[in-house]
């Protein structure tokens, strides 16, 4: 079994390579204009709903875990009222996204405890850290390639130490992205969970940049850019299990991070642009417009009656008479799908999903 030492073993001048620096100054470069571009959104909080979605999506999709985005939208907010296991878990994971934010911006720290929470919400239990012996990692050929600790006291010993690493900076003296790097493997090795481990490190990746000042809101999302490079993600994982390879790993989170930045803020500026495009138009046509209105049509791709009586605080007949007049003006497409009938935003969707 491969032993896991304490990431403060690991002497931070190793990182101080020219490849290195070179990418990690091009990704605190686009991670900078990224949190400037969140910034200047009229609403963070769509960002977190819809890119926070997204995220939920690609992260779950690595685990195998795979829903259509029609599907995601349609169900995203009524996670009681779908069947669709996948579209559940995907729910789940903005849901915990949202929890671990929220501890982060109010305690500056991120804990076990907020890391608890975080696996609670995913998995929807409360087993806390593994008191039996973590599933091997078996290759396509059925090999076992990595055994994680088995011995429970370990399991907490190595999570009491990741937990003073996260919080003290004065523990290892290199850049944040580099640490979190760092930090993201610990915890995928350590896998301190039954299940949800691979999801929960994820999350961990975000909220570590938003505790560090690097981001506002949690805003960029590697798991999309792990998706498209699945393959290079497990074996860089392991080579630093067999060979102590930390440089090309680093080399890998740093570029992830760099392409995730480049094309979130794309993305940002599209959702920008797009709701600005609205919010003037809509202003224009209809005297019902209110800021609601516009944050309730893009934190919901797929609006309902429910929600925008929730949101703007109206009657029913009042909700549905203003998402019936935004259809006919074509800012909206109505779809009835069973019992429901659903406002879709397309303009937005078809950035989400760009």
């Amino acid at each position: 079994m491969i032993q896991i030492p304490p990431l403060t073993n690991l002497q931070s001048a190793r990182f101080d390579r020219p490849d290195i620096l070179k990418r990690l100054t091009a990704a605190s470069r686009q991670l900078a204009e990224l949190k400037g571009v969140a910034a200047s959104m009229p609403n963070q909080g769509i960002l977190i709903n819809t890119l926070g979605l997204q995220e939920a999506k690609d992260s779950s999709e690595i685990e195998n875990i795979v829903t259509t985005h029609d599907e995601l939208f349609r169900n995203a907010d009524l996670v009681g009222g779908t069947t669709n296991v996948a579209t559940k878990e995907v729910a789940r994971y903005r849901q915990a996204l949202r929890i671990g934010f929220g501890e982060v911006r109010q305690t500056g720290l991120l804990t076990n405890n907020h890391i608890l929470q975080i696996q609670s919400a995913l998995e929807q239990n409360n087993a806390g850290f593994r008191k039996l012996r973590g599933t091997a990692l078996k290759s396509n050929s059925g090999k076992i390639i990595y055994t994680p600790p088995q011995d429970p006291d370990v399991v907490l010993m190595l999570m009491a130490d990741l937990e003073r690493f996260i919080n003290q900076e004065d523990l290892f003296d290199a850049d944040p992205l580099i640490k979190m790097a760092l930090i993201h493997h610990q915890f995928e090795s350590i896998h301190p969970f039954y299940d949800g481990n691979g999801r929960t490190g994820r999350i961990i990746n975000v909220l570590y940049m938003v505790k560090e000042g690097l981001l506002d809101v949690p805003a960029l999302y590697l798991s999309r850019h792990i998706v498209r490079t699945k393959s290079d993600y497990y074996r860089l994982l392991q080579e630093v299990r067999e060979s102590d390879d930390w440089e090309n790993w680093v080399l890998y989170m740093l570029t992830a991070v760099e392409r995730t930045a480049t094309e979130s803020i794309a993305t940002i500026r599209a959702i920008k642009t797009l709701l600005l495009d609205l919010k003037h138009r809509i202003r224009t046509k209809y005297n019902f417009y209110s800021q609601d209105l516009i944050n309730n049509l893009f934190s919901h791709p797929y609006t309902k009656i429910e929600f925008v009586q929730q949101d703007l605080k109206v009657s029913r007949l009042t909700a549905t008479k203003y998402l019936d007049l935004l259809t006919e003006g074509g800012f909206l497409h109505k779809q009835k799908i069973g019992r429901s009938s659903y406002y879709i935003n397309r303009s937005l969707c078809t950035i989400l999903t760009a």
